[in-house]
């Protein structure tokens, strides 16, 4: 397995600029996500990484050698695609030890690898069968499979889950998390979805409009947001925004939102802003009678332990993840309280996290 190193990586096809010096590094054995909207530039990098395409400038690093011009074939990568592109005139078997065959590894070799993935895949008892009659999770199967049949140095797979059914892709996120504990492997994964990455990743590489956002463990994408884009993309429901009026002054303890006074915590004072988007994940709002800002109740819907109460103010419509055991009803006037401790603000100008109690670095506007 290997290292990746991407180093101001660019792309443009024509004036159109689909990756925008994009620099990160890859750890050896890692799970790494990319994880973003369609058309955001995370295909295009992985592309890259692969040797599918040339950047326009930047650099790829591969356990340490410099393989940004080599050729795809000499990269020593595994390709996942999303529609699984299998050979439909080969079976099970002769699909997965393709890349065996293709490399002339001996016979004995290649019928013993080829079961011994399949086993771990639990196909083995399809490794006679076409490819063709096969439902789509076994399909995914043997498409991975034959990825992993040799041990090459890093996987990729680009939305590999996109054409299964949300109860097959479940399944295969656990699975393909599984097996990747088992052999170790470096795992470059694109994805759209964001419950997929959170539920698989070690770590998440955001991107929107060809450009980087922020790279981290899930937990620290979804408690500390480097920007507005990355609060909203990741969780669902995502994260209420809120307008402050006249910003955050020197040494604040409370943040006004639609003349209610919203308290501050210690690690927020010195902050100094004109303006100001207060953010607040659903699960940190409370209802109560004595909550400074009101509304009213729009919808609720009950999710077991959960329910999420949608509530309309002055300051916009909030959603409320609150326990079941919370009575409100449609029309019904509320009061909503919010945890200042786990709060973000933005800087509306820029998009980016102001310092806040779970954000410790400096003010980023």
């Amino acid at each position: 397995m290997a290292e990746i190193q991407i180093r101001d990586v660019r792309k443009t096809f024509g004036d159109f600029v689909a990756v925008k010096g994009s620099s990160f590094t890859i750890n050896d054995g890692e799970f790494f996500v990319m994880l973003g909207p369609s058309g955001c530039g995370k295909t295009t990098t992985l592309r890259i990484i692969a040797g599918l395409e040339l950047p326009s400038s930047g650099q790829i690093l591969l356990d340490g050698e410099d393989v940004t011009f080599n050729r795809g074939s000499e990269r020593d990568i595994a390709f996942v695609f999303q529609l699984y592109a299998l050979y439909p005139h080969m079976s099970v078997r002769r699909n997965i030890s393709f890349p065996l065959r293709v490399q002339g590894a001996p016979r004995a070799e290649i019928r013993q690898q080829t079961e011994d993935v399949a086993k771990l895949l639990r196909i083995e008892h399809l490794l006679d069968r076409g490819v063709n009659g096969l439902a789509a999770g076994d399909r995914q199967r043997v498409a991975l499979g034959r990825a992993i049949v040799r041990r090459a140095k890093a996987y990729l797979m680009d939305e590999p889950l996109g054409a299964l059914d949300a109860e097959f892709r479940e399944l295969m996120c656990e699975e393909l998390r599984l097996l990747h504990n088992r052999i170790n492997a470096t795992t470059v994964y694109v994805t759209h979805d964001q419950i997929e990455a959170m539920s698989m990743a070690d770590r998440i590489c955001i991107m929107n409009l060809g450009e980087i956002l922020q790279v981290g463990a899930p937990m620290e994408i979804y408690e500390r947001p480097a920007t507005k884009f990355v609060a909203g993309f990741v969780g669902s429901p995502a994260m209420n925004f809120l307008n402050a009026q006249g910003g955050i002054a020197p040494g604040a303890r409370e943040i006004r939102i639609n003349g209610a006074a919203l308290g501050m915590p210690e690690a927020r004072e010195g902050l100094d802003t004109q303006s100001a988007i207060l953010g607040a994940r659903p699960e940190h709002i409370q209802i109560a009678d004595d909550g400074p800002l009101r509304g009213r109740v729009f919808a609720v819907e009950y999710m077991g332990a959960r329910q999420l109460v949608t509530v309309d103010t002055d300051a916009g419509r909030l959603r409320v993840r609150a326990p079941n055991t919370t009575r409100v009803a449609y029309g019904e006037a509320v009061g909503l309280s919010f945890d200042p401790e786990r709060v973000v603000v933005f800087n509306p100008d820029t998009d980016r996290a102001l310092k806040s109690a779970l954000y410790d670095g400096d003010a980023r506007g």
